[in-house]
């Protein structure tokens, strides 16, 4: 996945909303119901950096891959950055994001969960359908 695939996958995601931040932090950060689940820094040297929340044990796991390092500032809350989304798999990209969307989902309170993917309890969570695709 490139960048623009990137984006368009975080913005399928039910209820999500994006916001981009000028300087100082120059980054353009995903939401569900107000709550961060992932963000590009916008600015060089790190242009297009990619960072979202992981478990404990994948935050171990990932920042032992090159290219894959704690996300300054944000390591302690176990954000990593993935400094290509090129040189990391597709799929598993793809379910990283999913978690990182699921986490901050999850710390909404269940009427604003049901507000944004509806009364169906224990069903995963999936980014919508790209129009035009079946």
């Amino acid at each position: 996945m490139d960048v623009a695939a990137v984006k368009e996958h975080c913005r399928r995601y039910p209820g999500t909303s994006s916001k981009v931040y000028g300087p100082p932090s120059n980054i353009l950060v995903y939401y569900v119901g107000g709550r961060k689940f992932a963000y590009f820094k916008t600015s060089d040297p790190e242009k297009w950096r990619f960072s979202i929340c992981t478990t404990p044990e994948r935050f171990l796991e990932l920042t032992d891959i090159p290219g894959i390092k704690p996300a300054r500032y944000m390591a302690k809350f176990r954000w990593v950055t993935i400094v290509d989304v090129g040189t990391v798999p597709a799929d598993y990209l793809q379910e990283l994001i999913t978690w990182s969307y699921t986490k901050a989902l999850s710390g909404l309170s269940k009427r604003q969960q049901s507000a944004i993917v509806g009364e169906l309890p224990n069903s995963s969570i999936k980014p919508k359908p790209l129009r035009g695709s079946a």
